[in-house]
């Protein structure tokens, strides 16, 4: 019995074991971060929040025009019963006296229902058509942050495959450093070469490893950042795709961006405002109804009861406000300010866009070409480094071409980083600006 335990329990430690290591060794698409952080992403979380709340202001607005039914009860139990003054030409006295005289019991109890629905409200009405596009207002604004989202993420993705490349590079620098590094040192042991000779390349060499290790910390600070838009634990493991994938784009189709639709839509809201504000002026109809009972007693002998009388009633209320100190017209002039700031705002936010998209155009096309130069130009400097090695072997080249065929070398790979990432940032802008981010290709 207890070798089939320990079976077990090797079994799940095995299991255990081997689930870590596939976790370990997933790799993460950029897609797969983007979805990760659709449901991770706190900020999103926020918005979609904020979505159900308009909903919910929506359905308040509509519940306006539902009937409301209030129930009352009220006791009282008066000390003093209320006095009256009756003409005493009624009992028979000279006229123009008055004689004092208290009515009723001292307990009063009134128990009733009171129904009140509105038959025509503009205001109500204002509000429904407002909450429905501060609703669509709030829509809007969820797409803006999820294509912030998606930008930020794609950037920190894009810079953490272009600092695996970078160190790609520089582990390939190191290596050819470092064979470099013996060959001066067997020179040196043959007479052929200086010491300052080594010296220079073991400088270079521990250049490029310091060199190194800086740009693996900031690969760890992209991939923190990673994380964090994305919505998971820093102490998570986080492997990306080393390899940048990239492709020439097509041309976008030219769709209004979010950020105009926002401004158009935060026009039509401020729109809907001013007539509901113009509509208050209008007259407000309502029903209204009560039924209850009300109650007299009177605890004294030798009379004493208390009897219940039913009391019911229904009507209609129309309110019309005649004059309220201009505070409406005040409003409505404020109003009209602020719309002619929002259409205003529309145009500003229109010809940025434009002018930001014929830009990033113009950009896109000189990364393009940029790439494809540096690319020709690593592999042109690659041989030339190689050649120049040999031929310092051979004896028909100095250590400084080497090193200066090296430092060629590196400028290359760099300038070609450095065009990859001003491409696949201007591309992401391109996107963003004609409103295509979030189109899955």
């Amino acid at each position: 019995m207890k070798l089939v335990n320990i079976r077990k329990q090797f079994l799940v430690l095995l299991l255990t074991v081997t689930g870590f290591t596939a976790v370990q060794a997933q790799v993460w698409t950029l897609q797969q971060c983007i979805d990760t952080a659709q449901v991770y992403n706190k900020t999103l979380q926020m918005s979609r929040n904020n979505i159900a709340i308009s909903q919910q202001k929506r359905k308040e607005a509509s519940a306006n025009l539902i009937p409301k039914i209030t129930a009352n009860a009220d006791y009282k139990y008066f000390t003093d019963l209320p006095t009256q003054l009756m003409p005493a030409a009624i009992f028979g006295g000279p006229a123009g006296t008055f004689k004092e005289t208290q009515f009723g019991v001292p307990h009063n109890i009134n128990a009733n229902l009171q129904l009140s629905m509105p038959l025509y409200n503009p205001q109500v009405f204002g509000a429904m058509q407002s909450t429905k596009i501060a609703a669509e207002l709030s829509g809007l604004q969820l797409q803006k942050t999820e294509e912030q989202i998606y930008f930020d993420i794609s950037n920190l993705y894009y810079n953490g495959q272009l600092l695996l490349r970078q160190l790609s590079f520089i582990d390939s620098n190191v290596v050819n450093t470092a064979k470099l590094l013996r060959n001066m040192k067997l020179l040196k042991e043959q007479l052929m070469a200086k010491g300052t000779d080594v010296s220079k390349v073991q400088l270079q060499k521990e250049q490029l490893e310091t060199q190194r290790e800086l740009v693996s910390s900031r690969y760890d600070q992209v991939m923190n950042a990673l994380k964090f838009a994305m919505g998971i634990p820093l102490d998570q493991y986080l492997k990306i795709e080393p390899e940048i994938l990239y492709k020439k784009s097509d041309e976008y189709a030219a769709t209004p961006a979010i950020d105009i639709r926002l401004a158009n839509t935060q026009s039509k809201l401020l729109l809907s405002e001013l007539n509901t504000l113009k509509k208050s002026r209008l007259p407000s109809v309502s029903l209204f109804g009560t039924y209850g009972k009300t109650g007299f007693g009177y605890d004294k002998q030798p009379n004493d009861f208390l009897k219940f009388y039913p009391i019911g009633f229904a009507g209609i209320q129309i309110s019309y406000p005649l004059f309220n100190g201009t505070v409406t017209q005040r409003k409505i002039t404020q109003k009209k300010l602020e719309i002619k700031n929002s259409e205003l705002q529309v145009q500003i936010v229109t010809e940025q866009n434009a002018m930001q998209t014929n830009n990033a155009k113009r950009q896109m096309v000189v990364s393009k070409k940029s790439i494809e130069t540096n690319s020709s130009q690593i592999k042109l400097a690659q041989t030339i480094y190689e050649q120049t090695v040999l031929q310092q072997k051979q004896g028909t080249a100095s250590l400084t071409d080497v090193l200066l065929a090296d430092t060629a070398l590196r400028e290359a790979q760099q300038n070609y980083l450095s065009a990859v990432v001003d491409y696949l940032k201007v591309d992401l802008e391109l996107k963003k600006l004609t409103n295509q981010l979030l189109l899955k290709n």
